[in-house]
């Protein structure tokens, strides 16, 4: 395997991951350099996100080799892949990568194509229960608690705040593409509800743009929520709108109504009610999926997990017991709250995290 330019706090974090011989697995900034190692079928080329690095496709079509995408799975971590938090799953993707819909993915196929068995959905429920009863989603970095807004018995629409660049609002968005704009929206299709505007982590912590000023989001939200989590958030909330949020596809496990306005992983299979009804996606995602199919693809299929203490791949239910311990036992000492708090220690952090990447 030969990823191409990766940073390399990334490629630290990606190396064990990637293969039980890391003798096998190298980092290159170029194609260039992939190029110099004589790629041949039976090899991957592997890059992170959506858009291949400069002439690493040509390379795999010239060699025979594969072509690899990589991103982040659904149930990262406890605290930011922004901070440098290593992940505990992983997707590579041969086909295009989940959220891009402008092309067909690896898991897009799985969800249109494949055959779950009792044992797999059963496996699915599970996983779906446990995430639900303790409150598990990407980053369970923020607190839990009950909220009590002043809804006076109005619906309650969550509206997750997502990084304005972020390649799924590129690939997976039309008209609407900014946190300003889903919000107008929202209140014109829901203008009796109460609107609660969760901003995303990655932009509260300062890492990401996108940020949206408390004033200009109180123009249509009735409540900007900036302290509880979004497992909170999603118990209070009746419905969630969204262009391309993960927070929708938690708000699904929760049985809760979901309304998109981009073309997210979990939208055309029935389960969502979509804006984009013209999308070239929606031809391809023709099945009506149980919402235990969906868990089962995208949770159980699609990604790999790995496990840092036992230093070996895993399953979803056994990283998922390893975020709820991890972040337990994160809560009992109080290093929770020190994970997304303090911007020197966070960047203190990030610097010994970034030494020791470059050291090793």
């Amino acid at each position: 395997m030969i990823c191409v330019g990766f940073r390399r706090w990334k490629a630290a974090n990606l190396k064990p991951m990637l293969s039980l011989h890391p003798e096998r697995v190298f980092f290159v900034p170029s194609a260039k350099v992939a190029s110099s190692l004589s790629p041949v079928p039976g090899d991957t080329l592997a890059f992170w996100g959506a858009i291949p690095p400069k002439g690493l496709q040509e390379l795999a079509v010239a060699t025979g080799s594969t072509l690899l995408r990589l991103e982040d799975g659904f149930v990262r971590s406890v605290g930011l892949g922004s901070d440098l938090i290593r992940p505990l799953s992983l997707v590579l993707d041969p086909v295009g990568i989940y959220f891009d819909p402008t092309q067909p993915s690896a898991l897009e196929q799985v969800l249109a194509e494949a055959h779950f068995t009792p044992q797999e959905l059963q496996a699915a429920q599970e996983a779906r229960e446990f995430m639900v009863a303790h409150g598990l989603t990407k980053y369970n970095l923020e607190p839990r608690h009950a909220l009590r807004w002043p809804t006076t018995d109005r619906k309650v629409v969550l509206i997750p705040g997502q990084v304005e660049d972020d390649a799924s609002i590129r690939l997976g968005c039309a008209d609407i593409r900014t946190n300003a704009a889903l919000l107008e929206a929202v209140r014109q299709a829901e203008p009796d509800a109460f609107l609660v505007y969760k901003p995303h982590p990655d932009v509260m912590s300062g890492n990401r743009r996108g940020c949206l000023a408390l004033e200009q989001a109180s123009r249509w939200a009735d409540h900007v929520e900036t302290d509880a989590s979004v497992v909170s958030c999603l118990d209070a909330c009746d419905a969630v709108h969204t262009m391309t949020s993960l927070t929708g596809f938690d708000a699904l496990l929760r049985h809760k109504e979901v309304v998109t306005y981009g073309m997210p992983f979990y939208a055309g299979w029935g389960l969502t009610r979509d804006h984009l009804t013209g999308h070239p996606a929606l031809a391809r995602r023709s099945r009506v999926l149980e919402l235990d199919e969906l868990v089962a693809g995208t949770l159980l299929r699609y990604p790999i997990y790995w496990d840092w203490e036992l230093k070996g791949y895993t399953t979803c239910m056994a990283v998922l017991h390893r975020l709820r311990e991890t972040r337990q036992r994160l809560e009992e000492t109080g290093q929770l709250h020190r994970l997304k708090t303090g911007w020197w220690r966070r960047q203190w952090r990030k610097a010994r995290i970034l030494a020791t990447a470059y050291l090793g």
